[in-house]
């Protein structure tokens, strides 16, 4: 991690588990906001970028100079997820983004309202 100091500063591995929720104002005629192995297979899709990789070396991470925090993580999933839902509905949004590093750690992103 960059401009820490820690133990945290090496370089070292998460299994990490990434949440989301998604809001809206109008169900389908099946009573769902959306299918949820839909929004599990978009959610993998960005999660995957990540997958064996060293985050440093993503280009969001290593051009921005972004730490791969779980804060910055959350926030990176959320972007891409709104992005994503934007392409295939103007009803769903992306509400929140947790990315759980331990079984008690975890970090939340969410928009202002």
């Amino acid at each position: 991690m960059r401009k820490y100091e820690g133990k945290c500063s090496n370089i070292h591995g998460h299994t990490w588990i990434a949440q989301c929720s998604v809001e809206g104002s109008q169900l389908n005629s099946q009573g769902m906001l959306m299918d949820f192995h839909d929004l599990e297979d978009l959610l993998e899709e960005i999660t995957g970028e990540f997958d064996h990789t060293l985050i440093n070396d993503h280009p969001s991470f290593n051009e921005e100079g972004l730490n791969p925090t779980a804060e910055n993580l959350s926030w990176y999933i959320y972007h891409q997820l709104e992005k994503k839902l934007e392409k295939i509905s103007d009803i769903i949004k992306v509400k929140d983004v947790t990315l759980w590093e331990s079984q008690d750690a975890c970090a939340t992103y969410k928009r202002e309202e």
